[in-house]
C-alpha cells in the first residue's frame, strides 16, 4: 500500500499493508467486544458470567434476568470485587471496600458500555482507550496475582494492545466509523474526541 506527502510533509494514507491495518481495526473491535459483551450479559444475564449454575458434574443451566443480573437489582461491582477477586491480591481489602459500596456500580456499568461502543463502533477511541486501560488495570489490581503468570495477563495484554491500535487509527481507520467521526464538527474542535 502506498503513502503520499501532504504540503505540510506529513504522510497520509495507510503505511504498510492493508491486512495489517484491517486486523489493527479488527483488534480494536474485538477488544471493545469483550467490554460491550460484559456489559450486555451483566445487565441482562445472559448466562456466561452472570446468570449461570454449574453443576458438580459440569453441566449448567442457564437463567436470563436471574437475580443476578443488574436489571433485576443485582450489586454488579459487590459480586466481581468482594466475590471473584484474588484475596491474596495486595489490594483486595481496597476493592472488597470499594465493591461493598452501591454508587460503583453506575461508573462500572457505564464505563463497560461507553468503551465497548467506543471501540466496536471506531469513535472516541482516545477516551476509550484512557477509559479503558483504567478499567483494565484496575480489574488486574483486583487480580493480582495472575494464578497462570508471575505478573501478566489478559488485562495488560489488552491494554498493551490498545495502546498499540488507537494511536496508529486515529491517522487511518480501515473499520469502523472513524473517519466520518473526525469531520464532525465538534470533533475538529475539540481533538481529544477523536
Amino acid at each position: 500500500m502506498t503513502t503520499t506527502e501532504s504540503t505540510s510533509g506529513e504522510l497520509t494514507g495507510p503505511v504498510g499493508s492493508k491486512t495489517g491495518w484491517v486486523f489493527l481495526s479488527i483488534t480494536r473491535i474485538a477488544i471493545g467486544w469483550v467490554f460491550l459483551w460484559a456489559f450486555l450479559d451483566k445487565l441482562f444475564g445472559l448466562g456466561f458470567s452472570t446468570c449461570r449454575t454449574t453443576a458438580e458434574d459440569g453441566s449448567f443451566t442457564i437463567e436470563a434476568m436471574c437475580d443476578s443480573a443488574w436489571l433485576s437489582g443485582a450489586r454488579i461491582t459487590e459480586g466481581y470485587l468482594v466475590y471473584a477477586g484474588n484475596p491474596n491480591s495486595p489490594f483486595h481489602d481496597f476493592f472488597v471496600d470499594l465493591g461493598g459500596q452501591a454508587w460503583t456500580d453506575w461508573p462500572f456499568m457505564l464505563g463497560l458500555a461507553g468503551v465497548g461502543l467506543a471501540l466496536v463502533l471506531g469513535i472516541g477511541t482516545r477516551v476509550g482507550l484512557l477509559a479503558g486501560s483504567a478499567m483494565l488495570f484496575m480489574m488486574y489490581l483486583t487480580q493480582m496475582l495472575p494464578s497462570t503468570n508471575p505478573f501478566l495477563d489478559e488485562h495488560i495484554v489488552y491494554i498493551i494492545a490498545l495502546l498499540a491500535v488507537v494511536p496508529l487509527e486515529v491517522r487511518y481507520q480501515a473499520i469502523g466509523l472513524g473517519t466520518w467521526w473526525k469531520k464532525l464538527d465538534v470533533v475538529q474542535k475539540n481533538r481529544w474526541l477523536i
